[in-house]
């Protein structure tokens, strides 16, 4: 009997201390931060340092158009929190174990997001170009139809064209 008392003591022991670390972990990761709008919670991991001082210097960052309007899907909670939960995870996993690649790219899912978002912001332009896509926006024969993403063409909007360190001002702190 007084072995099981033992070991009952000793698991709530480790289940205290693993709470306390996954506390901690949230804590140092900031991860309340992720819940929020705020775009300065993209920036908790360095990598995402250009991405944040091109943004914060284009129209869409001094028109305070967020991160999350522009990366996450807008219709509703579950989708959104689910995106989010999904990147979240990926990207917890990717810095973790240094697997993903200094030269960040978005994801498929992540792209198709941020198209969806764009034609949803800009539809009355969008909707113009999609009825004059005969006249307007072919390049080789290739409408809009084809799936072309809007920053193949707009590749300043919103990050900028180049991302360096010489080319983001404020690259190294963010600006307030």
């Amino acid at each position: 009997m007084k072995e099981k008392s033992t070991l009952k003591k000793i698991a709530i022991f480790v289940f205290i201390i693993a709470l306390i670390f996954f506390v901690y972990m949230a804590y140092i990761a900031k991860a309340w931060s992720y819940l929020s709008k705020d775009p300065k919670a993209c920036i908790n991991c360095h990598v995402m340092n250009t991405q944040y001082a091109t943004w914060q210097h284009s129209a869409h960052g001094v028109a305070e158009v967020t991160c999350v309007e522009c990366h996450l899907p807008t219709d509703g909670f579950i989708n959104k929190y689910k995106a989010k939960a999904i990147d979240g995870w990926n990207h917890t996993l990717a810095f973790t174990f240094n697997t993903y690649d200094h030269a960040m790219q978005i994801s498929d899912d992540g792209a198709n997001r941020v198209q969806k978002n764009c034609i949803s912001c800009h539809k009355s332009i969008t909707s113009t170009l999609a009825n004059n896509a005969d006249h307007y926006h072919n390049f080789d024969d290739e409408k809009i139809e084809n799936g072309r993403k809007c920053w193949s063409c707009h590749k300043g909007t919103p990050h900028g064209k180049v991302r360096g360190l010489t080319t983001t001002p404020h690259n190294l702190g963010v600006k307030n």
